[in-house]
């Protein structure tokens, strides 16, 4: 069978025939959910809540761990069902659809999470979305396999990840330069007036980003929906809900004797953890410690956006040569370096306090040096995040076949949540009892250096008899 890859170039024995906008349609979804992780969870919406929302950012903090933790534990436990469901009921659009709907509407009521009122609500709505968003991103990495070969997964998967972040990037550079204005001078950052006449002492120009990540998804999911082909469609739902249920037992029950994907899974359960706990408690950390408004930290977002984006770029012509294992182990090694610089680092000081740094404020974005050594060790963060986890969904899909993607990407979704709520709860607990969020920041390096270990002792494919 003669296939046309999304680079045009024809494929012999792929999985399936898809066009270029069939592929494009299905990247393009990366590109529509990544502004809720960018401008919501992490750099604009999350600092937010923690620092502006109320009076107490160590309680607002908690309470965002407090969220986090509780998606992830409702994500652990149903998305393997989902994902086998989906293998029975065969197609994946009416699922994306579904929690599409509950994301968009849950994502654009933060709007009315204004300072000083209860923030139990947008708790709830951060809950809903994000278990949306990420049992929505379970069946849309199911779909992947069947659109190309197993040498082009790792292409299209980076290419996706950095579309994403470019996504994310630009309605982020819209926010701090349009509508974040500088509560000091009422100006944004190329100084002018917010646009629709947002309050930053209200805390709309945060608030906003909620509707605006709505509609972005709304907008941008809608060429999967069009152009990129589903699976054909099996069972009814009644009888896909017992069929998948009875099959993800089998699947559970198969892993004792697939010994190479159980070591991956649970090697990426381990550093998953540790770059969930990145992206959620980053940005909240350093509004915490250098007292970041919505400026400073959507600038760090952009730089760390643009990086990631290269790192992508790198990462797909690596993963496509090298492998998807070499990629995931060097993004680790770079990952670990990073946390470690960035617990280590303080107002005044740098590796711990081994390294003095001047107190001065030379005034403008990231004026001290030790602003300016925090905004360097972003760097590598934004270097090797998206390719950890591109090149962690391409390792799996070269290590099982079509017919069983669904189950194993809900299992991979689980081992990507299962133990995620230990890397916030350990935070919350560690800065609760000592009162210091730093050493909280610091427990991700356990996470991030155990899954990097036993991934070092996994086979690649992690499964070589699969097809």
């Amino acid at each position: 069978m003669t296939v046309y890859h999304w680079d045009g170039a024809p494929k012999d024995g792929a999985p399936a025939k898809t066009s270029r906008r069939g592929i494009w349609g299905w990247m393009l979804f990366d590109w529509a959910a990544q502004p809720f992780f960018t401008v919501v969870t992490t750099f604009i919406f999350g600092p937010y809540f923690v620092a502006r929302l109320t009076e107490d950012p160590v309680s607002a903090q908690t309470a965002w761990s407090n969220m986090a933790t509780i998606s992830s534990i409702v994500i652990a436990i149903l998305s393997p069902v989902l994902g086998s469901i989906a293998d029975q009921s065969g197609s994946r659009k009416p699922w994306i659809a579904f929690f599409a709907v509950i994301k968009i509407a849950c994502v654009a009521s933060l709007w009315y999470a204004a300072p000083g009122s209860p923030i139990i609500w947008p708790v709830i709505f951060m809950i809903f979305a994000s278990i949306a968003a990420e049992f929505s991103t379970v069946f849309n990495d199911s779909m992947m396999p069947r659109l190309v070969s197993k040498e082009e997964v790792g292409r299209i998967s980076n290419v996706a990840w950095g579309l994403g972040y470019l996504g994310g990037m630009i309605v982020l550079i819209a926010v701090v330069t349009l509508l974040a204005a500088n509560p000091e001078s009422g100006k944004t950052l190329i100084g002018i007036s917010p646009l629709f006449g947002l309050d930053a002492h209200l805390g709309e120009d945060a608030r906003i980003t909620g509707p605006i990540s709505a509609v972005w998804y709304f907008i941008f999911i809608l060429p999967m929906f069009f152009f990129t082909p589903d699976a054909k469609k099996g069972l009814p739902l009644a009888a896909a809900v017992r069929s998948g249920i009875s099959e993800l037992k089998g699947t559970l029950s198969e892993l004792k004797k697939r010994t190479g994907i159980t070591r991956f899974l649970i090697a990426r359960m381990l550093y998953q953890d540790g770059v969930n706990g990145l992206l959620i408690l980053g940005g909240t950390f350093a509004a915490g410690m250098f007292g970041w408004a919505t400026i400073e930290i959507g600038i760090y977002g952009i730089i760390l956006n643009v990086v990631a984006i290269f790192g992508c770029i790198l990462a797909g012509w690596l993963d496509r040569r090298l492998g998807s294992k070499i990629v995931v182990v060097i993004s680790l090694v770079l990952l670990t370096i990073a946390t470690l610089g960035i617990v280590s680092t303080g107002p005044g000081f740098v590796f711990f306090g081994y390294m003095p740094l001047s107190m001065a404020d030379s005034g403008g974005l990231f004026g001290t040096a030790a602003e300016k050594a925090y905004v360097l060790f972003g760097l590598l963060i934004g270097l090797a995040f998206g390719p950890v986890q591109a090149s962690s969904r391409s390792y799996l899909a070269r290590s099982v076949s079509l017919s069983e993607t669904g189950r194993y990407f809900g299992i991979y979704a689980l081992s990507g949540r299962a133990t995620s709520f230990l890397a916030t709860l350990m935070f919350s607990l560690t800065a609760y009892f000592s009162g210091s969020a730093r050493l909280g920041m610091a427990t991700l390096l356990v996470f991030l250096v155990a899954g990097l270990v036993l991934l070092l002792r996994t086979p690649y494919p992690a499964d070589r008899s699969a097809t």
